[in-house]
């Protein structure tokens, strides 16, 4: 069995069905917090959009709420005024070009300001069930610890692993890389003992683990 296959069969094990962590009822509102989310853990981003969607869950919301008001409400998810300022211009982008609905394909989406490759990804994998590759810092460690591909940014992981293993990829593979990235094949004191890949893994000579 090729060690790909060992993974996904390992993950989806753990993970029958995995969710994403982060909460949200809409669309946008899955833009928004996944916007949010970089440098930010999902808890605090969930907390953040619990009381910011109660006012601003609508590009037209989000863009009557302003920026000033907007950096306040998004204030302790850090790097506040990058993040409100591409919700701002993202709705707007929304309501002028998209109808004020989330485009479906990557190749719209990422022009989105803020966006890039991975928020893209997990929208149109999250809202439209596209087989596409989202890498994160969790899928970035783990598919490299492992040995699935060896890269130097998430970009380059990205287009190595579509290019070996297009056919595997699913919505529920991201999302079940990330609660293992997460838990598991954590950043510091990864949980070896416990991973029935320990056997397939080339972290113990990788500078990522």
């Amino acid at each position: 069995m090729q060690k790909i296959e060992r993974v996904v069969e390992y993950l989806h094990e753990l993970y029958p069905e995995p969710e994403c962590e982060l909460k949200f009822n809409s669309e946008f509102e899955m833009f928004v917090a996944v916007l949010l989310s970089p440098q930010c853990t999902d808890k605090r981003v969930n907390m953040v959009t619990k009381e910011l969607f109660k006012t601003a869950n609508t590009p037209e919301q989000v863009l009557a709420m302003g920026q000033t008001e907007l950096e306040k409400r998004i204030y302790s998810t850090g790097f506040y005024k990058n993040k409100a300022k591409n919700l701002i211009l993202s709705s707007q982008m929304l309501l002028q070009e998209f109808g004020g609905k989330l485009p479906k394909e990557v190749e719209q989406l990422v022009q989105l300001p803020g966006a890039g490759r991975k928020v893209a990804n997990v929208i149109a994998a999250l809202a439209h069930g596209a087989n596409t590759f989202a890498v994160d810092t969790h899928v970035f460690r783990v598919t490299n610890r492992l040995g699935l591909v060896k890269a130097k940014t998430p970009d380059e992981t990205e287009r190595k692993f579509v290019a070996k293993y297009s056919k595997y990829i699913t919505p529920d593979l991201h999302l079940s890389l990330v609660l293992f990235g997460r838990y598991i094949c954590t950043a510091k004191n990864p949980k070896c003992a416990e991973c029935r890949l320990r056997d397939v893994c080339d972290g113990q000579n990788s500078p990522l683990r």
